[in-house]
């Protein structure tokens, strides 16, 4: 574990860059080695992390396990049997004057990789990245998130006796170590978080112009089409349900945003919903257990200002329940509720799921008009836009 102080920064970067120029980390041997350590971390501290993430964010070990545990798992023994194919030279064409010889690509590692993590997937999004770095034969420093301490805690105390300490680094802290690792010069930096903090990462990246990896937010819609049969309309609220709530209550950037359904067909919708969170998380909203929480009191905070704007409160149809104590609020359907109110401006990140009721939901200006990139995916009776830009402001 690094907790770091100015020099200790720097020292501890200039031992890694050593050891990559040394070639260590290059042969497939090494790479192979650490992926399989890596995997051994996670099989002998299975207890350990479904308990971290018990403390940060609330989450239950099937959650855990399904978003965290698993996506890791899987990540590692996919590398271990494509390292020797991605390392192998792969031929290229030349141009005929240079005939008669020949070109290969030769797939060459970048060096010293910086990764930021997330805090609402702090396993997951911070070993993932870890893999791929180790699998292209970098070294690697790795920035947990503060705001999941027990995770970021496990992470800097774990990783050192399992990986190669001289190539594989931690660093914990806040903003300020933040900054400070900003200003050394890395060969990639890979980020996941919002898109404020982005923008600090880019910009302190193009001092030397360094590659630059964001993985960031938006507003993620849903187009519920009632055009397929009642059976595909029951999987589809199933999914809706499982996609807003299922991934860290609503607070991850691949959940249901909000939900764009014709006009006549908004009440039907709602009260399957109301039936599918009962079935899926229980009866009684005090008592739920296998949900996760806000993940501390300022993004409690800015989920309850959503919801006090006086016209999005009376736009709520089902829910609202919140416990400030627990840091928990209750899964919440909004008819309606204004779409130059905040909760429709800016990516929700939490349990918060606004319905918008269109005539023709495939001819709404908030589906043509709103983004001006989209990729749509069409599956049994139900329409997803994944949006590649932020949500407008106006319609």
């Amino acid at each position: 574990m690094i907790s770091m102080e100015g020099g200790r920064v720097e020292e501890s970067i200039g031992e890694l860059r050593r050891t990559f120029r040394s070639g260590k980390t290059r042969s497939a041997a090494w790479r192979k080695a650490q992926l399989k350590a890596l995997l051994q971390l996670i099989r002998d501290n299975e207890d350990k992390i479904f308990e971290a993430l018990k403390h940060d964010l609330g989450k239950n070990p099937v959650e855990s396990y399904r978003d965290e545990l698993g996506v890791v798992e899987k990540s590692v023994k996919y590398s271990l049997s494509h390292v020797d194919e991605w390392m192998a030279p792969k031929k290229s064409s030349m141009p005929l004057i240079f005939f008669p010889a020949r070109g290969q690509v030769l797939p060459e590692p970048l060096g010293l990789v910086l990764i930021f993590s997330s805090w609402n997937f702090p396993i997951s999004l911070a070993l993932d990245p870890v893999i791929g770095a180790i699998s292209a034969g970098n070294s690697v420093v790795l920035k947990p998130s503060e705001q999941a301490p027990a995770c970021s805690s496990f992470l800097a105390n774990t990783i050192p006796l399992y990986l190669d300490s001289k190539a594989i680094k931690v660093i914990e802290g806040g903003a300020e170590i933040s900054q400070q690792l900003l200003q050394q010069k890395w060969d990639k930096i890979f980020f996941t978080g919002s898109p404020s903090v982005a923008r600090i990462v880019m910009s302190a990246a193009v001092k030397h112009l360094t590659p630059v990896t964001v993985e960031l937010g938006g507003k993620c819609p849903t187009i519920f089409d009632y055009l397929s049969s009642p059976s595909d309309t029951e999987v589809a609220v199933k999914r809706v349900v499982g996609g807003k709530w299922g991934p860290c209550n609503g607070q991850a950037c691949i959940g249901v945003d909000y939900v764009l359904v014709e006009e006549k067909f908004a009440f039907h919708l709602i009260e399957m919903l109301k039936k599918t969170i009962k079935k899926f998380y229980g009866e009684n909203p005090k008592q739920l257990k296998d949900i996760s929480r806000i993940v501390n009191k300022h993004h409690f905070q800015r989920l309850r200002n959503l919801l006090e704007e006086p016209l999005v409160a009376a736009s709520i149809v089902h829910g609202g329940l919140i416990d400030e104590e627990k840091l928990f609020i209750e899964p919440t359907i909004l008819l309606d509720p204004p779409l130059d109110a905040e909760i429709m401006t800016e990516e929700i990140f939490g349990p918060l799921l606004p319905i918008i009721t269109v005539r023709n939901p495939l001819y709404s200006p908030l589906v043509l008009g709103s983004f001006s990139k989209a990729i749509v995916l069409l599956r049994r009776g139900y329409i997803t836009v994944c949006a590649a830009e932020k949500h407008r402001r106006k319609h």
